[in-house]
């Protein structure tokens, strides 16, 4: 294979996975018992999906294919550790992938709503909430480094976060998803 058209494959797979890592890792984090094990689980899922990317039919097919991968890699890690009795077994591990596997479009669907719906906030309404989940951030904090009494701060946090869930909502009943 040529070294442009390799490249060319490689930045399809990356853009289709990156795409979709975070529900995959959700995914995992149902089926296997902590989160160690979900990300030892994940690079495999990754290495299988790279290797087996050029049998795809589809990008469209992504998702669910990667979901087959990774509910197969899962029964794969669990059944390797059988011995030890916090694992699932088949029967329970498949009726949890295929209820996440159901849910995972609704999901998804919803996560497109509320960025659709959080680029309609106000750069004011976008700063307040960025700050608000900001890892380590604290709201009495936020609120004297904005100028506000803590009281205020969490009421305008809890307005935009209405507007947000109303906002999603349309959207989801716009396209027929609630």
């Amino acid at each position: 294979m040529p070294e442009g058209a390799n490249d060319e494959r490689h930045d399809h797979f990356l853009r289709l996975y990156v795409a979709h890592e975070e529900a995959l890792r959700c995914f995992l984090l149902t089926l296997l018992p902590g989160r160690e094990e979900a990300r030892e689980v994940m690079q495999a899922v990754a290495m299988v999906l790279w290797r087996k990317f050029d049998g795809l039919s589809s990008p469209a097919d992504f998702r669910r294919w990667a979901f087959g991968v990774a509910r197969m890699e899962a029964l794969t890690f669990n059944r390797d550790r059988q011995r030890d009795r916090l694992v699932f077994d088949e029967e329970v591990l498949a009726l949890l992938a295929d209820e996440v596997d159901h849910e995972a479009d609704g999901y998804a669907a919803e996560r497109e709503a509320l960025d659709e719906c959080l680029g309609k906030l106000e750069p004011a309404q976008r700063k307040l909430l960025e700050a608000a989940y900001e890892p380590g951030a604290r709201i009495d904090e936020l609120a004297v480094t904005m100028g506000r009494t803590p009281m205020s701060f969490y009421k305008a946090l809890h307005r935009i976060r209405l507007a947000l869930m109303d906002c999603t909502q349309r959207v989801l009943t716009r396209e027929g998803m609630a």
